[in-house]
């Protein structure tokens, strides 16, 4: 069971509410001394008003106790008595809470109900005038910013990272990329981009034979037959290197070297094969696997949500960050669209309609269930007194009213009997 805390404040009510019993109680205590003093002045001789006041003070008495029982009965057994219907609150506490719940589901949650609010609210116009305001528009993208950074530590990386990567290793090896490769070598070499790397490759390839000649003088010495004389090899690889770098430099120097020009040739039908030709796109898809698979290329992918993350958690904390800027201006537009523009208003409060009722008719049980099952883990005790504190003051009320209103009762019944009987 669950006990209530009782407040300073629940203590003062209590306090008036003893007050008003005591009231209540002394008018009873009242119209009995009333009562009985009418009745020996009757008995006595006094005259006939004697009679006319008993009567009153003798309903009143009936008015009292009527009312005194029935507040009692709501809060516990009058006199410890066990009779039947008292103390319904504690014994009928649960039966409440259900009854309650009831109520609010056929009354409040219903999705008739609900549109009609939210129709009447103008929800649209009124969020757009708020986000319209810069200082509103300003505390909405920090909290924003607040929220994503404590989502940004809550999760962990090596969770976050495994996902990632599976995820783009996943669509990887789904999506055929020869095709694409194709289009896009194409679109370079119509365009002459492609020009650029070659001019990049030439001039790297010049420099490297510079650098590295007596490697390469090596290189071809190396493969000469063993019965050649030494100087015919060196005079051979000089020759061989001098052509070389003669071919390199004109490759660098001419733009329209033929050798660039068949390049081009074979870039255009490696990318018309990428597109078109079954073994070709095999072959590529097969080395996208072989390097998909490698752990360096792994590493890599699930490296990248670390970059991420930290380019966010940066530019959520940067209030001048261009993330930040850039949330504040569109919710300042979204706010001055939805304060002006009837359409978006429109279509903005049918989607908060239509989920408003889907939530009140789906969800409605459970959201009844929350009433009901925490009245039922009330203690009845506890409730009947947290209830009684709160109410109570007001219900003294009816048996104060019970005995003035018993007391005018008893009071008229008596004065007709009497001038109908005689």
């Amino acid at each position: 069971m669950v006990s209530f805390t009782y407040t300073a404040a629940d203590a003062e009510k209590s306090r008036g509410v003893r007050r008003m019993k005591a009231l209540a109680t002394g008018l009873l205590a009242l119209v009995a001394t009333v009562y009985a003093l009418a009745t020996w002045a009757k008995s006595a001789g006094a005259g006939g008003w004697a009679g006319y006041v008993a009567a009153a003070a003798e309903a009143g008495m009936v008015g009292a106790l009527a009312d005194w029982f029935a507040v009692t009965a709501l809060f516990r057994r009058p006199l410890g008595l066990p009779i039947p219907h008292t103390a319904i609150i504690p014994t009928k506490k649960d039966q409440l809470g259900a009854s309650l719940g009831s109520f609010v589901g056929e009354n409040f949650l219903s999705a008739d109900v609900v549109r009609g609010r939210l129709r009447g609210f103008g929800i649209a116009r009124r969020l757009g005038l708020w986000l319209a305001d810069p200082a509103h528009a300003d505390r909405v993208t920090s909290e924003l910013a607040a929220a994503l950074r404590g989502a940004l530590t809550v999760l962990r990386d090596a969770d976050v990272q495994a996902v990632v990567g599976e995820a783009i290793t996943r669509r990887a090896e789904t999506a055929e990329i020869g095709p694409g490769l194709g289009k896009t070598l194409e679109r370079m070499v119509a365009d002459g981009s492609h020009r650029r790397a070659v001019d990049l490759v030439c001039a790297r390839g010049h420099d490297w034979l510079i650098t590295h000649r007596d490697a390469v003088m090596e290189a071809i010495e190396g493969g000469a037959p063993g019965w050649t004389p030494r100087f015919v090899d060196r005079r051979i690889g000089e020759r061989v290197y001098k052509e070389l770098l003669r071919f390199v430099t004109e490759m660098r120097d001419m733009p329209g070297h033929p050798a660039r020009g068949a390049i081009d040739r074979f870039l255009t039908d490696f990318a018309a094969d990428l597109q078109g030709d079954t073994d070709t796109r095999a072959r590529v898809e097969r080395l996208k696997s072989e390097l998909l698979a490698r752990p360096e290329v792994q590493d890599v992918i699930a490296s990248a949500w670390s970059s991420v993350r930290g380019l966010i958690l940066a530019a959520a904390e940067d209030e001048q960050s261009q993330l930040r800027r850039r949330a504040r201006a569109s919710l300042i537009s979204l706010g001055t669209r939805l304060s002006t523009d009837a359409r978006l208003q429109t279509k903005v409060e049918g989607w908060a309609e239509d989920a408003a009722a889907y939530v009140v008719t789906t969800y409605r049980t459970e959201i009844t269930s929350l009433i009901t099952d925490t009245v039922a883990g009330w203690d009845a005790t506890q409730t009947s007194k947290k209830i009684e504190a709160n109410i109570g003051r007001d219900l003294q009320f009816i048996r104060i009213n019970g005995t003035v209103v018993g007391a005018l009762a008893g009071l008229l019944i008596y004065t007709l009997s009497h001038a109908l009987g005689g």
